[in-house]
């Protein structure tokens, strides 16, 4: 169990402060109020997708960890959260759940896809998967250590098409062209499993205590969720509306407050589908999907907002440029804003 200068410092009223000043921001910015300065997001978080560690030993010392770094987290001009997140095989802990062969390559976790076709899948026995059991045991543990100012981040529940490419590869896309009743058959089965997973966090853990994965970076309102759509640029608009998207539209609507979809690809065929459905209120983009943010912002409602990871493609000003501050949380490694033209809202 941690010791008592641990809780200590991490029950820090000055953290709570700074922590409820930028959710007080964040609040203001889903609900179209303007935020001055430009919100910016750099969290400090512990995670881990080693599967051979033990849950709560990991928790233990992760959290010792995050007590030295308790001043950092009362800044006031960037929102610097707490984070923990024990997540085991990274993006591949649904597949490991299906029972695919996971492993490790030069300490990245890869799956062999299935060789058995596209249509048989079935569902998984969670109530006795290793691999779940021990998630669920890092997250009451996580409870039960009452401290305040930490956040606890779900492991990689991933979406609908993810989990279905990481399962059969190219097979599930070509089915979706010549089989489309056996690639629905299984999407379906994919979405039951991932939505009964974020079911059980919403019914064990208080929405104030968890989001879902990387919050360091994708950290949203209380009662929010998130899918990965890293393989939406695979899939044409029409395959996607007609496939896809009402298993994540399915999968956010099972928070209250529907939730983000993660993008680092070239997804621009979507928009359309993404700004009718009520339940998408945030983009995470990176990298190439960053590229777009114009598009992004042109082809979406006012209410939804970019999260907008910051990189040498879309540096911090360009950023700025586009947006004048609004409708975006800018992630990017800093822990204090710079003093130069343009940084704050008009």
């Amino acid at each position: 169990m941690i010791g008592h200068s641990t809780l200590t410092a991490l029950n820090n009223p000055d953290v709570q402060a700074a922590f409820d000043h930028h959710r007080g921001r964040l609040r203001a910015l889903f609900a179209g109020e303007p935020v001055d300065p430009v919100f910016v997001l750099n969290g400090i978080g512990c995670y881990t997708e080693d599967d051979s560690v033990n849950p709560e030993t990991w928790l233990d010392d992760s959290l010792a960890y995050l007590a030295t770094r308790t001043a950092e987290a009362c800044n006031r001009e960037v929102f610097r959260p707490l984070t923990i997140t024990y997540n085991p095989h990274g993006v591949h802990f649904v597949d490991k759940l299906f029972g695919a062969d996971v492993f490790l390559l030069d300490g990245s976790w890869q799956v062999h896809p299935f060789t058995r076709p596209v249509g048989t899948l079935t569902r998984p026995d969670l109530t006795t998967h290793p691999t779940w059991l021990a998630v669920r045991l890092f997250a009451l543990a996580f409870l039960n250590r009452h401290v305040a100012n930490v956040t606890l981040g779900l492991p990689t529940i991933a979406s609908v098409l993810n989990i279905a490419v990481n399962l059969y590869g190219q097979d599930i896309l070509l089915a979706l062209a010549t089989d489309p009743e056996a690639a629905q058959h299984d999407l379906q089965i994919i979405s039951d499993v991932l939505i009964e997973l974020h079911r059980w966090f919403l019914a064990h853990i208080p929405p104030e205590r968890c989001q879902c994965i990387i919050p360091e970076q994708r950290f949203q309102l209380p009662g929010h969720g998130q899918l990965c759509g890293c393989t939406m640029q695979l899939v044409s608009g029409r395959s996607y509306a007609e496939f896809v998207a009402p298993l994540d539209d399915a999968l956010l609507r099972a928070y209250p407050h529907g939730g983000m979809i993660h993008l680092c690809g070239s997804h621009t065929q979507h928009l359309a589908t993404w700004k009718s459905l009520p339940s998408f209120r945030a983009f995470q983009i990176n990298d190439r999907a960053a590229e777009d943010l114009e598009a992004y912002l042109r082809g979406l409602r006012d209410d939804q907002i970019m999260y907008v990871n910051a990189f040498a493609g879309m540096p911090f000003d360009r950023i700025m440029d586009i947006t004048g501050g609004k409708r975006v949380v800018i992630v990017e490694n800093r822990t204090h804003l710079p003093d130069t033209k343009g940084i704050h809202s008009p």
